[in-house]
């Protein structure tokens, strides 16, 4: 697949996916595994135990889809099924007549099936559904790439600083995007699953790389 296109893609997914997740949702990061760990954290210290609960059912939810997705991946060696089940899911819920405590737990088994289908972009490992570590990378590429150590790291840095940036401004747009639709849209989640769809259609032809085994 072309790799800035299925990154910024993939991150303008989860974006969409966590912004709807946390204003519809009752404060759940369908992607943001941190974000849900933290609130974790918080809801116990505040002795608020339910809210606690919902927040770790839905990093159990996350760690499903990503087992099944690692499963599919090594039956197919292509990311392709993961994400087409990802695509599944978060357009059909939106058609059940479902709790939106239920929808926040598929939605994050959807971003575990993405978080795991596919890192390798290109040559570069890109985690689509969180940008803490695509940050620091960002920082440690500037670095290489102005003061290199030699000729490689200098051509790493280069292709990190093409696809890195276009990652978060992925995520980014994504939370605007999710933000915005919510008011106008009765399933803003089902824009996504469109997306991921015109990218597998559109990269249909090419090579596809699967999640780093390392």
């Amino acid at each position: 697949m072309r790799p800035a296109l299925q990154a910024t893609t993939l991150t303008l997914v989860a974006g969409i996916a966590d912004a709807v997740g946390y204003l519809t949702m009752g404060g759940i990061f369908a992607a943001n595994m941190t974000g849900n760990t933290v609130l974790a954290g918080i809801a116990l210290a505040q002795g608020d135990y339910g809210h606690a609960l919902y927040q770790f059912a839905a990093l159990a939810a996350f760690v499903v889809g990503a087992v099944l997705s690692h499963f599919l991946l090594r039956l197919t060696a292509r990311p392709t099924a993961g994400l087409l089940a990802e695509a599944v899911l978060i357009a059909g819920i939106g058609f059940l007549p479902i709790q939106p405590e239920l929808q926040a737990m598929i939605v994050a088994a959807a971003m575990g099936l993405q978080a795991s289908a596919i890192t390798q972009f290109g040559g570069v490992s890109i985690s689509t559904v969180v940008i803490t570590s695509t940050l620091a990378r960002i920082a440690d590429s500037l670095l290489d790439r102005f003061r290199p150590v030699d000729a490689k790291s200098e051509r790493s840095a280069a292709l990190n600083l093409h696809l890195l940036p276009l990652s978060w401004a992925g995520y980014l747009a994504g939370a605007f995007a999710g933000t915005l639709m919510i008011a106008i849209l009765p399933w803003p989640l089902l824009a996504a699953a469109v997306l991921l769809l015109l990218m597998l259609v559109f990269c249909s032809g090419d090579t596809t790389e699967p999640k780093s085994q390392s």
